[in-house]
């Protein structure tokens, strides 16, 4: 074989070596998650560390979609066959997901489930569903009490003093809410407290206000809703009071409760810790405080605890290549470095223990409430969040614009979340 020949073989296995390499070692998936700032430069930077470290997996980072459609496109990807091999969910959502035959379990051998029990948050446990874990997070949040120091300092109170008790609560709302003329909410110049239930308003009605008014959400197995109950009453009136009563600020205001917290007119907002982001990225000079929420009657704690999570979708199982490939970057965005990035990023908590265990973390003047809250969070079941989220909106809608007595509106809105219930529990073991 003269060397001509020679070489020009050599170029050619080098030339198939280099197609195969670009067309059967990369392997490409999909993963997506909603549109929200901090968590998309975090996811960035998570997948560029994860390239580095495995060359042979390009991960195609979709964040474009905006929160108010994501469930949607993604409901409606999965029977086209398209759509994401790695997808984060709002946790609530797993039921419906596992239901539309949209997850696939969790390998066992990857994610044994011994591992997820004795390594992340204990609410991660509302990740398994009929036997099974669906899904695993990178961070967890919890709500808290923010606080404006400037119009506490303005009014006349003690900026670094926050309400801990509901009481409080209501006498500062009242106390640091402005008007233009009569009070009334139309009038508004600065609110006190606006209440939100289309943001964490209803989190910290169902879990935490109803618990420190002496009732509970759900019983134990959550097939029967509780919280129309007498003491879901008084805690649903007491935050309706807000606006009817005490008027110190209204959702339709300002662009919304939290867009006014953010840009410095409202006193008062309950928010989850990935709030803390958005303000750094949108307002970074606002000077404001993080407690944890005020206590009840009794001096009773509670808070909301939830996560999104990440799961892996019947595409990526549906090949073996792109199933391996999800499953190690599922490994990747999920460890103790990631939760810890997690935190500088987009302000949400880790959900590995041994991250969110960081002295340093819960030292932090406005990242400590939040981890002390984890501690005596509760987590909601979610047959279907969307659906038990908008009960509970039009319920509070009822009352503030249709003039209904609390009890009476709380009563329709237990009536179609028992529906909800019944109809998902029907049939199962």
């Amino acid at each position: 074989m003269n060397k001509v020949r020679l070489m020009l073989m050599l170029v050619g296995l080098l030339a198939l070596s280099g197609a195969a390499l670009a067309d059967g070692h990369v392997v490409e998936i999909e993963y997506w998650q909603y549109n929200f700032g901090a968590r998309v430069d975090a996811m960035n930077a998570l997948i560029e560390q994860f390239h580095e470290a495995n060359p042979d997996v390009r991960v195609v980072h979709n964040s474009d979609i905006p929160y108010a459609n994501f469930r949607d496109e993604l409901a409606a990807s999965a029977p086209a066959g398209v759509g994401p091999d790695v997808v984060t969910l709002f946790y609530g959502w797993i039921p419906a997901f596992v239901d539309a035959g949209y997850l696939v379990p969790l390998p066992a051998e990857d994610f044994p489930e011994e591992w997820i029990e004795s390594h992340f948050s204990p609410m991660v446990a509302n990740s398994k569903f009929e036997g099974s874990y669906w899904a695993v997070p990178t961070a967890v949040r919890s709500l808290a009490l923010f606080w404006n120091k400037d119009i506490f300092e303005a009014a006349g109170l003690d900026p670094e003093a926050p309400p801990t008790t509901l009481d409080e609560f209501v006498e500062i709302a009242i106390a640091t809410t402005t008007y233009d003329g009569d009070a009334e909410i139309m009038n508004i110049t600065q609110q006190g407290y606006a209440p939100q239930l289309s943001g964490q308003a209803h989190h910290w009605f169902r879990e935490v206000l109803l618990r420190q008014h002496g009732g509970v959400p759900y019983n134990e197995d959550n097939t029967e809703v509780l919280w129309g109950s007498d003491e879901g009453c008084a805690a649903f009136a007491w935050l309706a009071s807000f606006e009817t009563e005490h008027k110190t600020g209204s959702n339709d205001l300002f662009n919304g409760a939290t867009e006014s917290f953010i840009t410095g007119t409202a006193a008062l907002h309950i928010d989850g810790s990935f709030r803390l982001g958005t303000i750094a990225r949108n307002n970074p000079e606002l000077n404001y405080g993080v407690a944890e929420l005020p206590v009840g009657p009794n001096g009773e704690r509670s808070t909301f605890g939830s996560y999104w999570t990440h799961g892996i979708t019947r595409r990526a199982a549906g090949d073996e290549a792109r199933m391996d490939a999800a499953t190690r970057f599922l490994q990747f965005i999920t460890t103790a470095e990631a939760g810890a990035l997690w935190v500088d990023m987009v302000g949400e908590l880790p959900a590995q223990l041994e991250s969110a265990g960081d002295p340093d973390l819960v030292a932090d003047s406005r990242l400590g409430p939040f981890a002390a809250g984890l501690e005596y969070a509760h987590a909601t079941f979610f047959a279907d969040e969307s659906q038990q989220r908008q009960h509970l909106i039009d319920a509070f809608d009822l009352i503030r614009l249709g003039g209904m007595d609390a009890c009476d509106a709380l009563a329709e809105g237990a009536a179609l979340e028992q529906a909800l219930l019944d109809d998902f529990w029907a049939g199962r073991g």
